[in-house]
């Protein structure tokens, strides 16, 4: 689903810039200099992710849209300096959260989703790049579609054709990290997440990424299966790969091996997270809603309240689950019946 709304991100941006160059120049102004526009739409746009700070739900999505609600019913929109669509969020603490997105966006917030700054953007990233090394336009357009932090100081965003960003200083600095990388095609990054035991990467035609931290590398996993990898999620001793056609791999000896999972859905899974009671949870673009209560080794379909597209997935203190698409709704977990 990520693939589908990078290349028809791609599109509106190359219609955009042909109806600039056909009234003039100055009539254009990137996303990245536009702030994002209060709308009282912006809940029924896509939303590509979804976070717990604190008690806090925290979603963003297309146009720079990020909102935020202390109940799951009344929405309030933060103001963004930048309005290109955004693809990803981390909040390592309550506090502390990152948003990252096309254009090369870097939102920084320090209290909780309320308000949001910029911290790096396209153009700053082509410098950066330049003084790495490497060519300024490398990443094309610097779409950034995903982002962990470790904590309030460490942290990644991770994007298209191997852009890959490390902060240890809460984002007032980045550095380029593709040298630390096994991923000699440049191929996408999509998400990146804690699991057995360490931190991996995802992204197109099977890559699977993990990190040796005694290295500072993420070292290439051979994963039986080479179509594209959307998430990543585990517990200390297990992983679960997720992606195209509702295929999702298992391991439990830190990504040596991989048994594919049943999931017994053909559609796209999307987003996934591990329950503080250890059961997985993934979600996918059709709506569907699966539950493992056994380590990730088998799924089934739980009841939901709507079918619509899923494109993030937290869960909520009492342990149900925020499910974020077109608007947000709540999950309660309940096994289908015959299903």
């Amino acid at each position: 689903m990520k693939t589908l709304l990078y290349a028809a991100f791609l599109a509106a941006e190359v219609l955009a810039l042909s109806a600039g160059a056909a009234v003039g120049q100055a009539t254009f102004q990137a996303p990245m200099v536009v702030p994002a526009t209060k709308s009282e739409l912006a809940m029924r746009s896509p939303l590509n992710a979804l976070v717990i700070a604190g008690s806090r739900m925290v979603v963003a999505g297309q146009r720079g849209h990020i909102l935020h609600s202390e109940d799951g019913k009344t929405w309030v929109q933060a103001a963004v300096p930048m309005s290109a669509d955004l693809t990803a969020l981390s909040f390592p603490t309550a506090q502390q959260g990152w948003a990252v997105g096309h254009e090369g966006a870097v939102l920084h917030s320090a209290d909780g989703g309320l308000t949001w700054e910029r911290q790096l953007d396209g153009r700053q990233i082509g410098t950066l790049l330049a003084k790495d090394g490497q060519a300024p336009d490398a990443g094309a357009d610097k779409s950034l579609l995903g982002v962990w932090f470790e904590d309030e100081k460490k942290g990644f965003a991770i994007g298209a054709f191997n852009l890959i960003l490390h902060t240890e200083d809460g984002g007032r600095s980045w550095r380029s990290w593709a040298d630390h990388v096994d991923n000699p095609k440049g191929m996408h990054m999509y998400a990146m997440h804690p699991a057995g035991g360490t931190v991996y990467i995802v992204g197109e035609q099977g890559l699977v990424l993990k990190l040796d931290a005694q290295k500072q590398r993420f070292s290439s996993v051979a994963l039986p299966y080479q179509g594209t990898i959307f998430g990543v999620v585990g517990t200390p001793k297990t992983t679960l790969v997720f992606g195209l056609r509702g295929n999702a791999y298992r391991s439990t000896d830190g990504g040596t091996s991989w048994s594919k999972v049943d999931t017994g859905i053909n559609a796209s899974l999307t987003s996934g997270t591990v329950r503080s009671d250890g059961s997985f949870v993934l979600v996918s673009q059709a709506g569907h809603v699966l539950l493992s209560t056994d380590d990730g080794a088998t799924f089934e379909r739980v009841k939901t309240v709507k079918s619509a597209p899923a494109f993030a997935v937290a869960e909520l203190a009492n342990g149900a689950v925020a499910v974020a698409g077109v608007g947000v709704r709540i999950e309660n977990l309940k096994k289908s019946a015959g299903q």
